[in-house]
């Protein structure tokens, strides 16, 4: 039994490591040179997945059956990947433009900025930057082909106010904007895209944050000691999700994300040791809560905030958190514990075995965050 189930993590550990497919994020500028209206695009985007071929319907890269070209990628040079793109990539300047009623305007490429290799356990984001000149309308629509998945786009004018901002999603294109004046974004919209957002990141996105949760569940899948660590997690993450956005506390991903790996770890193998709610755990768990929170943080100030709904947009993305933790919990409920709780062997057979696997993920994700 446990040899089957150590093969069995070693497998899991080997393919459960990948990196997010986030959203790429586009700022258009608008500027006036000699009276004339131009714009430039800036893209941030993973260039390697793009390159790779990693199909937009996945989650992560590792899904996908382009990962071992992925992680290649990853290990290229800056130099070497920008021949890969020259190579592989045609035309990309077809596949993003600005329309209006009567216009079709070509993006051209002016610059793409690669950064060396580092931790490679992070994606590495490439810079794309794009110019159009001579617009002659003021009203405007996006469009950015779907092979190359979401993306974010933030219009700014040319006195550098925020004139439009929207998460389009693969396939889709901009609503109408303008390039003079501010598009106000409907509250309804707007709290519909966080709570998205906040959800997504969790399911299917968040597995870091989905095994935290279910480690607290397996415990003991009693109410009441549930309900105490979730609560807790979630005052805790919730705090450090508002600061973080706010820029009131700032700590780099580089030292956040090995120590919410290490938290995975922590919290599994008590429940190897105990299944009663030990006084110390609340403590512990209201401790790496408020790292989980700034994890969120620094997705949410990636992603970036509505400047006109920016409170809204920060309830409405921690609001998306929770129902995607809520949704982790429930599921695990039907699935294990009202299947397998009254059992004398669920001890031993289920939350042992499991909380070993989610150890080892933990403990395997801590030293690949922190070493390479």
């Amino acid at each position: 039994m446990f040899f089957k189930i150590f093969i069995f993590l070693l497998l899991f550990i080997k393919s459960s490591y990948a990196h997010e497919l986030r959203p790429a994020i586009a700022n258009l500028n608008i500027y006036e040179k000699n009276n004339i209206i131009n714009a430039t695009l800036s893209i941030r985007l993973n260039l390697e997945a793009i390159i790779a071929g990693v199909g937009i319907n996945h989650t992560n890269t590792k899904d996908s059956k382009e990962s071992d070209e992925y992680e290649n990628l990853r290990n290229m040079s800056a130099v070497e990947l920008i021949k890969k793109f020259n190579s592989k990539i045609k035309n990309i300047e077809n596949r993003v433009y600005l329309k209006s009623a009567n216009h079709n305007y070509n993006l051209v490429m002016t610059n793409i900025d690669i950064p060396e290799i580092g931790n490679i356990s992070i994606a590495r984001d490439t810079i794309i930057d794009f110019e159009t000149k001579n617009l002659k309308e003021e009203n405007l629509k996006f469009f950015w082909d779907k092979s190359l998945g979401s993306i974010i786009l933030r219009v700014n004018s040319i006195n550098n106010e925020d004139l439009y901002s929207k998460l389009i999603e693969t396939g889709n294109q901009s609503n109408w904007f303008s390039s003079e004046k501010k598009i106000k974004e409907k509250l309804s919209e707007n709290i519909k895209t966080y709570i998205y957002l906040g959800f997504k990141h969790i399911i299917p996105k968040g597995l870091d944050h989905i095994l935290f949760v279910l480690a607290l569940f397996l415990l003991s899948a009693k109410l009441r000691p549930l309900i105490l660590q979730v609560s807790i997690f979630t005052l805790a993450h919730t705090i450090t999700l508002f600061l973080g956005v706010l820029d009131i506390i700032k700590i780099p991903s580089t030292t956040v994300e090995p120590i919410i790996a290490l938290s995975i770890t922590f919290v599994a193998i008590e429940n190897l040791f105990t299944e009663n709610l030990k006084k110390l755990r609340p403590y512990i768990i209201f401790i790496f809560g408020l790292l989980h929170g700034l994890g969120f943080a620094g997705v949410l100030n990636e992603i970036g905030i509505s400047e006109g709904l920016f409170i809204s947009s920060l309830i409405s993305f921690n609001a998306g958190v929770e129902l995607g933790q809520i949704s982790v919990i429930l599921l695990s409920y039907i699935f294990i514990a009202l299947l397998f709780q009254n059992k004398s062997w669920y001890r031993n057979r289920v939350t042992r075995p499991l909380s070993l696997i989610i150890a080892a993920i933990g403990f395997y994700w801590f030293v690949e965050r922190l070493f390479f």
